[in-house]
């Protein structure tokens, strides 16, 4: 069988190194392989046949159009979710969850309206028109904002999918992933419980090259399904181009039909001479 990550892949990567033993969860006890100085050993094959499962499901949500949302707020992770999501045209957040960033997205949107205000303000020419104070003041505001917000600044709806590295560090989000119903696909280590997500990818999210390895796996299959998206999206515009072209025509030729059924035909005309051959005919009788 095919698989999207080879097994020396994760190996070289650090993927198989848990949390001490004296650390973990019951819950992860399926996905252990042996326990090494103190220290469980996940079981890689079955982190490759879950990776493909999480893989496919990705690719599937940006497939059919959804919102992707790559959170890792930690230090080991908040470069490289920056980047993998980027280079999947997707959303991330990495420097910190704030509470209801999507049960209560209305309120987030203003303040993304708010980052977007001030970038305007400063190409309109009102930066011109406020003190050296005022300005700073802003600036300070926009750089605090696009911080926290700058990962999803053009996310106008809530997403469709989320990846998170680590879960414990994330528990707000997945929380507000579970009352929203939204799916979740995470990198989890053995002091998780696995059962919190629907897709979990038991691996070390402590390594860094473990994180890159699995969010990049990720982010190419949402790239990929965004890819297919856009060009079903341009298929349907275009059928519906179409359509309303031959919808258009045909109305066109039902008038002119209309029109022409309403023209009544004209009677024919009598001549003279026709009229004075019946007056002398009607004469000699």
């Amino acid at each position: 069988m095919q698989h999207y990550v080879e097994i020396e892949s994760l190996l070289k990567a650090g993927a198989h190194f848990g949390h001490l033993t004296s650390r973990w969860n019951p819950a992860m006890a399926k996905f252990i392989f042996t326990e090494k100085n103190g220290i469980h050993i996940i079981d890689l094959r079955k982190t490759q046949v879950l990776l493909d499962i999480a893989r496919d499901a990705a690719y599937d949500a940006s497939a059919k159009g959804k919102a992707v949302l790559f959170v890792g707020t930690k230090t080991q992770a908040k470069s490289i979710v920056a980047d993998q999501a980027t280079n999947a045209h997707s959303y991330y957040v990495s420097e910190r969850w704030l509470g209801g960033m999507l049960t209560n997205f209305s309120t987030v949107r203003k303040s993304i309206k708010r980052l977007s205000d001030i970038d305007k303000m400063e190409k309109d020419g009102t930066y011109d028109k406020i003190t050296k104070k005022e300005r700073l003041l802003r600036d300070r505001e926009r750089e605090r904002l696009r911080r926290v917000f700058g990962g999803i600044e053009q996310m106008t709806r809530l997403p469709g999918l989320i990846i998170v590295v680590d879960i414990k560090k994330e528990h707000l989000a997945l929380k507000e992933a579970k009352v929203l119903g939204i799916p979740v696909i995470a990198m989890v280590d053995t002091n998780c419980d696995p059962n919190l997500v629907d897709y979990p990818i038991p691996s070390n999210d402590d390594s860094n090259s473990t994180i890159e390895l699995i969010t990049s796996t990720l982010a190419k299959a949402v790239a990929e399904g965004n890819a297919l998206a856009r060009t079903r999206q341009a298929e349907l515009t275009s059928e519906s181009h179409r359509i309303a072209k031959e919808t258009d025509n045909t109305e066109d030729k039902v008038k002119v039909v209309k029109r022409s059924r309403t023209v009544k035909p004209k009677a024919p005309e009598t001549t003279t001479e026709t009229a004075t051959v019946s007056e002398n005919q009607v004469a000699a009788e």
